[in-house]
């Protein structure tokens, strides 16, 4: 990967910033397995990439092999109902913390992406596959059902008849299958995986900070709500971004220079 904040590798998720691009990077071999401990540590490092002025873009990713094969069974089994009354709020937290990021998110999915894993990279704006890769919710095989917002934003991306479909029987699709129902949206060679991520990643951002954080929220606010406050939500965020140096910047580009050549940095 490219240049990094030489953060230390003692937790099972760091952040690495280069050229305005996080990535939030899954390291607990061999299978990424979602433990509390990286649970925990995906919110924090979620909330400081929302805070850093210098990450313009996210990429999701867990390396060469594997993205997440989901959570940590042994941890899980040892758990009992008032434990997981407690815990189920701060795990669905975490992920929620990285599909708030109001930046660019990609998803940078190699080899498994299953429960915790799957529902993970559901939380990107854009996921990009290995052409090896493999996505499921297998929990109904545990006798349980996904946890992490699988039953929400799987149903929300490929409509409820193709979420139930994965959820009832927990199998698992291969990346073409994935790209068909739409659960990913670009297939590659594993080996570009990263570095596709990368390019869509560092090309948003290049893009105008407050524009992309506006389209952001209200397609995600709106999608929760009836049209009638979504268009509420576009008109609020389209007036008031009539008040940013970008807007000023790109209108003023546009007319001197032609479309598409305004520099926002």
């Amino acid at each position: 990967m490219r240049g990094t904040d030489n953060v230390p590798r003692m937790t099972s998720v760091h952040l690495e910033v280069a050229e305005g691009v996080g990535t939030i990077r899954l390291d607990r071999p061999p299978m990424n397995a979602l433990d509390i401990a990286l649970q925990d540590r995906l919110k924090e490092l979620a909330e400081e990439a929302t805070r850093r002025e210098d990450v313009r873009a996210v990429i999701i990713y867990g390396g060469e092999k594997v993205f997440a094969a989901g959570a940590d069974i042994k941890e899980m089994q040892a758990m009992d109902h008032a434990a997981m009354v407690v815990r189920s709020r701060a795990l669905q937290d975490s992920f929620t913390a990285v599909a708030r990021i109001p930046k660019p998110v990609v998803a940078a999915v190699t080899g498994y992406a299953l429960g915790g894993g799957c529902e993970l990279a559901l939380c990107a704006d854009f996921r990009i596959a290995a052409d090896n890769a493999k996505l499921g919710q297998p929990e109904i095989l545990l006798g349980l059902i996904p946890g992490a917002g699988g039953t929400q934003r799987l149903s929300r991306l490929v409509g409820p008849s193709k979420a139930k479909d994965l959820i009832f029987t927990g199998r698992m699709v291969k990346a073409d299958e994935a790209l068909t129902i739409g659960l990913v949206d670009r297939v590659v060679p594993a080996a570009e995986v990263y570095e596709q991520a990368h390019q869509w990643a560092a090309r948003l951002a290049q893009g105008p900070a407050l524009a992309l954080r506006a389209a952001k929220e209200a397609v995600d606010a709106g999608l929760e709500t009836d049209i009638d406050t979504g268009l509420a939500i576009e008109r609020t965020w389209f007036a008031g971004l009539f008040a940013t140096e970008d807007r000023e910047r790109g209108m003023r580009s546009f007319v001197e220079e032609g479309p598409g050549k305004a520099k926002f940095l």
